[in-house]
């Protein structure tokens, strides 16, 4: 349902705390729509948003904390905030055999991209 309105909206933006299928996630790209992770994707059993982690471009990723809500591994439990995303980027670069420094710098001009921050 939210894929066939935001058809037939034609907007970009960003599908945020992104829980859905790698499938769908290249679909809203199609769209025009950055796919953002949050601390589910640290997560042991979170098989859905490792397979997005995995299958989405890097270029068509943004990462979040979604603050203060799901603090994402080793800090489960906790407040979240925005310096936790190091996580966030740590655990897709392991899922895609990358740096986390080019994970972070990917993602940070994904950022700048998606709010004309350029």
């Amino acid at each position: 349902d939210t894929y066939n309105v935001l058809e037939k909206a034609n907007l970009k933006g960003i599908m945020h705390c992104y829980s859905g299928s790698d499938q769908m996630a290249l679909r809203f790209i199609k769209l025009g729509y950055y796919i953002s992770l949050a601390g589910p994707v640290t997560f042991k059993n979170a098989k859905m948003p490792k397979r997005v982690a995995t299958n989405v471009p890097l270029d068509s990723l943004l990462i979040e904390t979604d603050d203060p809500y799901m603090a994402p591994v080793p800090l489960r439990g906790t407040t979240n905030e925005p310096a936790n995303c190091i996580y966030i980027a740590k655990t897709i670069a392991e899922l895609k055999g990358l740096d986390e420094e080019e994970v972070a710098k990917v993602t940070t001009d994904n950022a700048y991209k998606v709010f004309r921050l350029l």
